[in-house]
This record gives structure tokens, C-alpha cells and sequence, in this order.
């Protein structure tokens, strides 16, 4: 299969939240691929964990709530490789919260999950444009961006978020004179990483592991893909795409909204996701 051009030997991938979970295996992947890679992490023990785990990378802490961080990342990574061929906006969090409850969860989530996305674009897009060679930058969302299932507002906003941004950027790199840099937006399906990890001691039957997504991530990028929507060993592409449908549905049809949990609607949506 054809891969990405930034997906190239000598290449260098920048990679948030690189300390665990999917952003970890894609630096495992990457490194098999010849590339050069750093990771940036706010968890220190993590990242050094990494770090040896991984060999020859370079690992930096970093807030990426806070734009000066990612500019100090960008800024080392060009002194030590010269060159920024592939940006992971990966980095993410999630805390108890509710619509008028946990304000704190609401700054902390919406810091990394969005503004964390917000900021390495800002960061690095223009850099990555001006060298004026292939690449890419993959912004990690949710399928609770997309549909927005009840018991975690400010997750599904700043996934939300995440979707509405990277599509913004894909419409103005492809218009961009002379740029070459693409844009992805990486929906994974229940995969079983630290945030997981922290409440389920072992991995479900339903959930891919990072490596599966990694490798799901890789082969959509060699299509060409901007939407990376995965599935898993539970929800297969149909049923995603059934869901989404009827999330769309609420506002072409004047339903209530999210009808999918709504008691007066739990018949017709079974029956709507029985349809061929």
C-alpha cells in the first residue's frame, strides 16, 4: 500500500502526549519506519519511561495548554533535526464533569484536548509550510465529538472542537499556495490506553490497543484519508455510521436532542439501526 511521503526514513514526527497510549505507539511505529522522533509529555515519569523504552528520541516536557510550550518544542526539534515533517496533536484528558458543575474540568479539558490541538498548530503549521516539502499533522478526536453521548459535556466540546479546527485546516492548507502539508483528523474506536488503563486493570474484549489504531492511522494516511475513523472489536464502520446519521438527524428532523438516549425515541432508533 502507498504510504504518506512524510512517512519516510529521515524523516522527523513530533509527537504529543507521547508518553503512553496511541501517541506512544506511534512513536514505536515511526521509529520502525527509520523516522526521527520526538515525544512531548507533561508526565515526567512517564516520559522518561518512554524514553528508555523507545532509545534514540528526544523527549521533552510539556503543557500543551500553553502556546510557549509547543514553541519551545518546535524550536528544539528544529536545532536537533533540522527539519518537522509530521505533527501528532495527540495529547489529551478527561475529568468528571457536568454542564454547570467542575469548572476546573471544564479549563483543564478543554486546555489540552482543544487549546493543546489549537496551539501545535500554531506552532508548527506555518514552520512545516514554509519548508515547503510533504507533511502532515494529525489531530487526535472522538467519536463523542461527533455524537455526543450524555455524561460528558466537556469532553464531547472540546472533541468537538478538535473536528471543527482540523477541518478548518484542511481547507486551508489544500488552498495555500505551494504548501504540501496535509491534514487528518484520527477518530479512534475503544482502545484501551492509560486513561483506560486506570480503571480497567485488563484490557476489554471490545477495545483495540494502541498499536491496532496506530496501524489503522498509517494505512488511512496512505489513502489519502482526512477522516480516520476507526473501529474496533465491538462497533464496526456500519454501526458508526448508522450512529452518526442519527445524530444528524436530531437537527434535519427538529428532534430532541440527543433523541438516541431520549425514552420516546429508544424504539425508533432501535429500528433504525436494524435498517439495511
Amino acid at each position: 500500500m502507498t504510504s504518506h511521503p512524510a512517512l519516510a526514513e529521515g524523516n522527523t514526527a513530533v509527537i504529543t502526549g507521547g508518553a503512553d497510549g496511541i501517541g506512544l505507539a506511534a512513536a514505536q511505529h515511526f521509529l520502525t519506519l527509520g523516522m526521527r522522533v520526538c515525544i512531548a509529555d507533561i508526565d515526567k515519569a512517564k516520559l522518561s519511561e518512554a524514553k528508555d523504552a523507545l532509545g534514540d528520541v528526544l523527549a521533552i516536557r510539556a503543557d500543551v495548554a500553553q502556546l510557549a510550550d509547543l514553541e519551545a518544542i518546535r524550536d528544539d526539534v528544529l536545532a536537533a533535526y533540522g527539519q518537522i515533517d509530521l505533527l501528532m496533536n495527540n495529547a489529551g484528558t478527561g475529568r468528571p464533569n457536568s454542564c454547570w458543575e467542575h469548572y476546573d474540568a471544564w479549563q483543564t479539558t478543554l486546555g489540552v484536548n482543544l487549546w493543546g490541538v489549537i496551539n501545535g498548530v500554531h506552532a508548527f503549521a506555518p514552520t512545516m509550510i514554509g519548508q515547503g516539502t510533504s507533511g502532515a499533522i494529525i489531530n487526535t478526536g472522538s467519536k463523542q465529538g461527533i455524537t455526543s453521548p450524555p455524561g460528558n459535556p466537556a469532553y464531547n466540546v472540546s472533541k468537538a472542537g478538535v473536528k471543527a479546527v482540523t477541518e478548518a485546516l484542511a481547507h486551508q492548507l489544500r488552498n495555500t499556495e505551494g504548501c504540501q502539508v496535509t491534514a487528518h483528523l484520527l477518530v479512534p474506536g475503544f482502545t484501551y490506553t492509560g486513561m483506560i488503563r486506570s480503571f480497567m486493570a485488563e484490557q476489554p474484549p471490545g477495545a483495540w490497543t494502541p498499536a491496532q489504531v496506530v496501524e489503522f492511522l498509517v494505512d488511512s494516511l496512505g489513502r489519502g484519508d482526512f477522516y480516520v475513523l476507526c473501529p474496533d472489536n465491538d462497533v464496526d464502520r456500519e454501526t458508526d455510521n448508522k450512529r452518526m446519521a442519527w445524530a444528524m438527524g436530531d437537527l434535519i428532523e427538529n428532534r430532541p436532542a440527543l433523541s438516541r438516549w431520549h425514552p420516546d425515541f429508544e424504539t425508533a432508533f432501535n429500528d433504525f439501526m436494524k435498517q439495511d
